[in-house]
C-alpha cells in the first residue's frame, strides 16, 4: 500500500504550522494527500486569528503551485475545506478533539541561544501541555515528535539511533529554568548592579537629564536579564553535555516523552541541519535564515576572514523536503506502543559533506558569481586558512578591542557632518564584529563536536516504501550531489534577495509636504538646528563688539582658560554649562545688550543661520502649525528670528537693584527633561497634540524633547543622538550655513528691519519667557 493510502481517511493535528518545516508539510499535506484532512493548532497574532494567519500563509510563495492549480480563491476555499483550525499555543493547548489518527509535533524553540526558562517553557513545557490536550479530549494518536540530531550532545565518532544515554533529571533541570528568571531578576536589582547599570546610563546621556538617565539604566537591566538568562541555559547545556539550552532542552523533551507517553504510539524524528528544499514545494525553497545562511552570505560579503571549524568535520545538512517526506512516511508507520520508532534524517553518514568541501563550494560560486558592491563592482572573497577556533578568537577579540576604542574616541569628537560620517562607518564595523561574536559563540561548541550520525533505520523505513513512493516521497540523502545542490540551488536562493536591483541606500529625509493641521507643535532647537552657534559663541559675539585690541585679548584667554571647565560641565549636565557662561554677563546694562544686538551681535547671527531650518519653519507656518523658538541662547538674541515663530522661548537673565545684571537666571534653564515637560505642558495650554506634532534638535541633551513627540528630527546631529536616531529611525538633516541665508532672511537692511520687529515682539512679552 502506498504511502497516500495509508494517511487516506486519517486525520493529522499538525503544531508548528507556520514554522519553516511545518509550512512545507502542510504543503505536502494539500498538494498529494487528498484524502487526508489536517487539523492545525494556530496562534493568535495580534489582530489576526489563527484561521486569518493560515489563510494569509497561502499567499507565500511555499504555495505558489497550489495558487497556480486553484487560483487564489480556490485555495482559501481548499483550505477552509480541508485544514480545521484550533486557536492556541503551547503555553495553553485546549481540549482536542477525540478522533485524532496522528500527530506531527514541529513547533519549538529553535534559536540557538533562548532564554532558559524559555528553552524549558516551549521544549519541555509544550510538550507535556500537548499530551495533556490530547488525553483531555480522549484521543489516542500516534504521536510524530521532530526533535533534533544534535540531542546527541558533546559527543564524537559514530551516533546511532535510539534513545539518549543520559542520567540527567529533567524534573530537577525544569524546576531550575522556572526558577531562574526571577532569581536573576532579583540579581539584576541588587545594589551594586543598579548602580552599574546607573552609572554606564549616567556616562552615556548624563546632559539629557535623569529621566532620560533612568530610562536607560532600566534597559541595561532588563538587557542584562535577558543575557543572562541565555548565558544560565548554555552553561547549564555544556555542563552536562550538550551544545546548547536548544539541544539540551530538546533532549529532556525526549526523556519526558519515553516516560508519559503511556499508550500513545511514538515516534522521534531526529533531523540534523535542515536547509532550503532539493525539489519541494520547488528547488531553493527556503523561509528565512536557518543555520548556515548567515554565515554563507557573510562570506560572500567578504566579512568572514576564517571560521573556527576542523576542515575535515562533518558538516550535516539535510534538505527540507526530504525532512518532511521521512516525516509522512514515519508517520504512516506506526510503531508498538511499548517500542518507540527514531529515525535521524541526515546526510553525513551516507553523503558526507566536509566543512572544507562546503568552503570549496560556496567560494567557488561567489567567484564565478560575487555579490556587487553597489558602486564599487563586485565583492571579492576571502580564503580561509582554517587557522584553528585560537587564532579565529584572538583576531575577532583584537577586532572588539579596535572598534571599542575608536567608539570612545569619536564620542569625544566636536559634531560635524564628516564626524556623523566616521560614527555610521564604525556602527556598520561594530555591527559586523557583534554578528562574527555571536555566531562564533553560537556555533563554537557545534564545531567541537565531531560527530557522524547513522541513519540505518531511517534507511530501512525509505526501503520500506513501494517504487513509486521511493521517487515521489524519497528521502535517500544520496539523491542528490553536493555541487549541485550547494552552488545550483542552495547558495542562488539564499543571495537572491541580495542581488535584487536597489536604490542607492539614502537616509531618511523630511518631505516638503505637511499636513494642515492648527493642532500640531514644531519645536525648533535654535543653538546647532536653526543656527550655527552656540551660548559660548553668542556672548563672544556681544561681549567682544566694543573692546578693544587688548580688551578682547583678555577676555579671550581668560574664556580658553575656562573651556575644559565648560567642557566637563556640558557633558554632565548643559545647564551647568549655562550657568556658567552667563555669570560672565554680570555687571552689563541690559541696554547696552539690546544695542549690541541690534548693531553687531544680530546681524552675526543672522548671518549663521541655517537657511534649510528658515524654509522649514516657513512650510510649518504655510501648514498651520504653531511654531515654537526652545532655546538656551538669551532672549535678546533671540529678537532677530522672532518673527518667525509663534512662541519664543529663551533664557533671561536677573537684573539687580542697580539696573544691571547680575547673572544669574530669571529662571531654571530649560534642559534635558525640562524640554520635554515644557513641550508637554505647553502642549496642553495651546490644545496642540505631541503624536502628530514635531521637534528638531542637534544633541543628545534634547532626546527628552525629541522623544515627547510623534516626529522627532535630528538636525546635524553629535555622535551619541546620531547613534540614537539611527537606531529609530529618525530623520536625520543636515543643515549648512552658507551665503544663500542671504537669499532666505533678506538682505542686510532687511534683516536690521526684521530684528528691530523681534525686538519690539520680544520686549512686550513680559517677564515670562513665552509669547
Amino acid at each position: 500500500m502506498g504511502l497516500r493510502e495509508r494517511l487516506a481517511g486519517r486525520r493529522v493535528l499538525v503544531t508548528g504550522l507556520t514554522g519553516f518545516m511545518g509550512e512545507a508539510l502542510l504543503e505536502r499535506l494539500l498538494s498529494d494527500f487528498p484524502d487526508t484532512s489536517v487539523v492545525a493548532l494556530v496562534r493568535p497574532r495580534g489582530s489576526h486569528s489563527g484561521a486569518a494567519r493560515l489563510t494569509r500563509m497561502m499567499r507565500k510563495p511555499a504555495f505558489r503551485g497550489l495558487r497556480e492549480q486553484y487560483g487564489a480563491a480556490g485555495l482559501v476555499e481548499l483550505v477552509s475545506r480541508r485544514v480545521e483550525v484550533i486557536e492556541g499555543d503551547l503555553a495553553s493547548v485546549p481540549d482536542l478533539p477525540g478522533d485524532i489518527d496522528v500527530v506531527v509535533h514541529c513547533a519549538g524553540e529553535v534559536s540557538f541561544d533562548p532564554p532558559i526558562d524559555d528553552a524549558f517553557r516551549i521544549n519541555v513545557g509544550g510538550l507535556q501541555e500537548l499530551v495533556r490536550a490530547l488525553r483531555a479530549g480522549g484521543a489516542c494518536p500516534h504521536l510524530v515528535h521532530v526533535s533534533t540530531a544534535y540531542v546527541a550532545g558533546l559527543r564524537s565518532g559514530h551516533i546511532a539511533e535510539g534513545p539518549l544515554a543520559h542520567e540527567v533529571d529533567w524534573r530537577v533541570e525544569q524546576a531550575f529554568a522556572g526558577r531562574a528568571r526571577e532569581q536573576i531578576e532579583d540579581a539584576s536589582r541588587a545594589p551594586e548592579n543598579s548602580e552599574r547599570f546607573h552609572g554606564a546610563a549616567r556616562k552615556r546621556f548624563a546632559a539629557a537629564g535623569a529621566r532620560t538617565v533612568s530610562s536607560e539604566a532600566e534597559r541595561l537591566r532588563r538587557e542584562w536579564v535577558a543575557r543572562r538568562l541565555v548565558a544560565a541555559g548554555g552553561e547549564r547545556a555544556q555542563v552536562l553535555g550538550w551544545t546548547d539550552a536548544y539541544t539540551f532542552t530538546k533532549a529532556l523533551g525526549e526523556r519526558w516523552l519515553e516516560e508519559h507517553h503511556g499508550d500513545l504510539p511514538l515516534t522521534v524524528v531526529r533531523p540534523s541541519i535542515i536547509e532550503s528544499a532539493l525539489s519541494r514545494p520547488f528547488p531553493g525553497w527556503i523561509e528565512g535564515f536557518k543555520m548556515a545562511e548567515p554565515l554563507i552570505l557573510a562570506y560572500g560579503r567578504g566579512e568572514l576572514p576564517d571560521f573556527p571549524a576542523s576542515p575535515d568535520a562533518v558538516v550535516d545538512i539535510i534538505p527540507v523536503d526530504l525532512v518532511v517526506n521521512a516525516t509522512l512516511a514515519a508517520a504512516a508507520t506506526v510503531p508498538p506502543v511499548d517500542q518507540p520508532a527514531y529515525y535521524t534524517v541526515c546526510s553525513g553518514f551516507r553523503n558526507p559533506l566536509r566543512f572544507w568541501e562546503l568552503y570549496e563550494h560556496v567560494r567557488e560560486y561567489f567567484l564565478a558569481d560575487p555579490l556587487p558592491a553597489p558602486g564599487r563592482g563586485a565583492i571579492g572573497v576571502p580564503q580561509w586558512p582554517f587557522a584553528g577556533a585560537a587564532a579565529a578568537e584572538a583576531r575577532l577579540r583584537r577586532s572588539e578591542l579596535v572598534v571599542g576604542v575608536a567608539g570612545r574616541v569619536l564620542s569625544q569628537v566636536p559634531a560635524s557632518q564628516r564626524v556623523r560620517g566616521w560614527a555610521g562607518q564604525l556602527e556598520r564595523a561594530q555591527s559586523r564584529v557583534a554578528f562574527l561574536r555571536r555566531y562564533s559563540d553560537v556555533y563554537r561548541a557545534y564545531t567541537k563536536a565531531e560527530l557522524v550520525y547513522v541513519d540505518d533505520a531511517t534507511r530501512v523505513l525509505h526501503e520500506s516504501m513501494d517504487a513509486a513512493d521511493q521517487v515521489d516521497f524519497g528521502f535517500d540523502p544520496r539523491c542528490f550531489d553536493w555541487e549541485h545542490y550547494l552552488r545550483r540551488v542552495h547558495c542562488p536562493a539564499v543571495t537572491a534577495v541580495l542581488r535584487r536591483p536597489r536604490a542607492a541606500a539614502v537616509p531618511r529625509r523630511l518631505s516638503g509636504h505637511l499636513p494642515a493641521g492648527s493642532g500640531t507643535l514644531a519645536v525648533f532647537d535654535l543653538d546647532g538646528a536653526v543656527a550655527a552657534a552656540s551660548v559660548i559663541e553668542s556672548y563672544l559675539w556681544m561681549r567682544l563688539a566694543d573692546e578693544g585690541v587688548f580688551g578682547r585679548v583678555r577676555e579671550l584667554a581668560g574664556l580658553a582658560a575656562a573651556l575644559p571647565g565648560y567642557a566637563r560641565a556640558e557633558r554632565r549636565d548643559r545647564g551647568h554649562l549655562m550657568r556658567a557662561v552667563y555669570a560672565r554677563y554680570a555687571g552689563v546694562d541690559p541696554g547696552e545688550l539690546e544695542r549690541l544686538v541690534a548693531e553687531v551681535a544680530g546681524d552675526v547671527l543672522l548671518g549663521r543661520v541655517r537657511p534649510a531650518g528658515i524654509r522649514r519653519v516657513r512650510e510649518h507656518r504655510a501648514a498651520g502649525h504653531r511654531t515654537v523658538l526652545l532655546t538656551g541662547a538669551l532672549e535678546v538674541l533671540t529678537a532677530p528670528l522672532a518673527p518667525l515663530f509663534d512662541d519664543v522661548v529663551a533664557a533671561r537673565l536677573e537684573v539687580g537693584a542697580d539696573g544691571l545684571y547680575t547673572g544669574r537666571l530669571a529662571s531654571s534653564p530649560l534642559v534635558g527633561d525640562a524640554r520635554a515637560a515644557f513641550v508637554e505642558h505647553h502642549a496642553r495650554t495651546v490644545g496642540a497634540d505631541l503624536s502628530v506634532s514635531w521637534a528638531y534638535a542637534d544633541s543628545q541633551s534634547d532626546l527628552p524633547l525629541l522623544r515627547s513627540v510623534g516626529h522627532p528630527v535630528a538636525v546635524n546631529p553629535d555622535v551619541a543622538l546620531h547613534q540614537v536616531a539611527r537606531g529609530a529611525s529618525w530623520p536625520i538633516e543636515e543643515w549648512a550655513v552658507a551665503g544663500g541665508s542671504r537669499l532666505v532672511v533678506g538682505s542686510r537692511r532687511e534683516r536690521r528691519v526684521l530684528a528691530a520687529a523681534g525686538r519690539a515682539r520680544v520686549g512686550a512679552s513680559g517677564a515670562g519667557g513665552v509669547r
